[in-house]
């Protein structure tokens, strides 16, 4: 009998699925409630990988800026935040896999914050992780305010141009 590991894909592989990805949708029903109208587009996961792997070293960026960078490579009026935010994680996950087998390319996660400088806790090894890695490149991080977490200290003067 297989074990449950077994079935279980790695984040990579779930990076590497597409699963009919990118697709562009109609903004309809209660979605355009939330985001108005015009369309969407659902990115795949190594689309988003893709973006992040550009922020250079000492630079940040935001799950909005992937957003937009995907609505104007896809032609489409926004980039879905659902599915960019879940995978901005499975990437960071996919990226500390590569990491704990010695690769030293891998995508740098840390350095995608949400949209307004806020540290991510679902990344690998949460908070504190991340904290420790924004600090190496330089960064400033102010600690977080009751539920909120910590941010990068402005962090708007270290986005990337994309």
């Amino acid at each position: 009998m297989t074990s449950k590991s077994k079935l279980r894909k790695s984040w990579r592989e779930k990076l590497a699925a597409s699963k009919g990805l990118p697709r562009v949708e109609e903004i309809t029903g209660k979605m355009s409630t939330r985001w108005g109208t015009g369309t969407v587009v659902i990115p795949a996961p190594k689309d988003v990988d893709e973006i992040m792997r550009k922020v250079p070293k000492g630079k940040l960026i935001t799950i909005n800026q992937i957003r937009e960078i995907l609505a104007r490579k896809y032609g489409a009026t926004i980039g879905c935040p659902i599915t960019t935010g879940i995978f901005a994680w499975v990437a960071a996950h996919a990226a500390e896999e590569e990491a704990v087998e010695g690769k030293v390319d891998i995508t740098p996660y840390w350095r995608t914050l949400k949209s307004d400088g806020e540290l991510n806790p679902k990344y690998p090894g949460g908070l504190e992780a991340h904290c420790v890695r924004l600090i190496a490149e330089g960064h400033i991080v102010e600690p977080g305010r009751g539920k909120k977490p910590p941010k990068v200290k402005d962090f708007e003067k270290s986005l990337v141009g994309l």
